[in-house]
């Protein structure tokens, strides 16, 4: 068990890299050696945390925490003050427990995926492909982003390389009838996961809720009580821009767990603090790397001690 742990810390430590240094050593720099932490240092934070899109409320209220602490006990180490910081962070946050996807509990189980073209999506989908085909389950996908046909091609390159059947229509297809042969296809051949591709865009809230809607109830008629899970793609580079298309998205689909990827190319991934503190879905996995098994569970403990380890 040592090892998988081990393993998954260093994916962990390399995907978020970029954020740690952008908020520690605008810290580190501001310190004056074995003095006190002075105001510049608490600046030097503020500028971190902002930098590495932790957003703005947050960042006010940790660091108006962190003067109190350093104030109170007269913080002189590194090492202290990033362990106030850790704690003072979870004080910030609401308490979750890693949410995994569970999906024995249901046969087909299940999970559709949304989000803006860009963001990763297609990719996280083959990720997860790739992921349970890896534990011997079998996987089936769906190509329900009809309305760019490249989504199309796209998903059928992956499931091709990854040895999954792909049911797909023309492009312009209603994607709820891509979404319901999926699942009846998946039925008939005795799969474990059912991963389908959805709405690329998000030009019109009502549009899309509708699309979504239409989707589940075609669905739920195939499979009682499915989709088990509605999966969000945000993009981590796209900082809090991805906080407000995930607000977007949350008002339009019944979501109920988000995916951040491509965490490793980019200095915002503290973009997560902001995710877990404005809204009630948790995430699920995060991609901290190009490679299939870079798509990780999301641990938000993990994430705060390597954050600011």
């Amino acid at each position: 068990m040592g090892e998988p742990k081990k393993g998954f810390f260093d994916k962990l430590k390399r995907g978020l890299f970029m954020t740690h240094t952008e908020i520690i050593e605008k810290v580190k720099d501001a310190m004056t050696p074995d003095l006190p932490i002075d105001q510049a240092a608490l600046d030097g934070l503020e500028e971190g945390l902002l930098g590495a899109d932790v957003g703005a409320e947050l960042t006010m209220a940790l660091v108006g925490r962190l003067e109190q602490r350093v104030r109170d006990e007269k913080i002189s180490k590194m090492d202290r003050l990033t362990q106030v910081i850790r704690e003072e962070t979870r004080a910030l946050i609401p308490q979750r427990k890693a949410a995994t996807i569970e999906i024995a509990k249901a046969k087909p189980f299940v999970i559709l995926v949304v989000g803006v073209n860009g963001t990763g999506k297609t990719t996280t989908i083959a990720k997860l492909a790739q992921r349970w085909k890896n534990e011997g389950k079998s996987v089936v996908l769906g190509a329900a982003d009809t309305f760019r046909a490249a989504a199309i091609e796209q998903l059928g390159m992956w499931a091709d390389r990854i040895g999954v059947p792909l049911v797909k229509h023309k492009a312009g297809s209603d994607p709820a009838a891509v979404a319901h042969d999926t699942v009846s296809a998946a039925k008939s051949r005795g799969a474990d996961v059912v991963i389908i591709d959805t709405a690329g865009r998000l030009h019109n809230k009502s549009h899309l809720m509708q699309e979504l809607s239409k989707i589940h109830r075609v669905i739920d008629k195939e499979l009682p009580g499915a989709p088990h899970e509605t999966l969000l793609v945000i993009d981590g580079t796209t900082g809090q821009n991805g906080v407000n298309q995930a607000a977007a998205f949350l008002e339009a689909a019944k979501v109920s767990g988000m995916v951040v990827t491509k965490l490793d190319g980019t200095a915002k991934g503290g973009v997560i603090l902001s995710i877990m503190r404005q809204f009630d879905i948790p995430v699920k996995f995060i991609g901290v790397g190009e490679g299939a098994d870079d798509l990780i569970p999301f641990d938000p403990q993990a994430y705060v001690d390597t954050l600011f380890e």
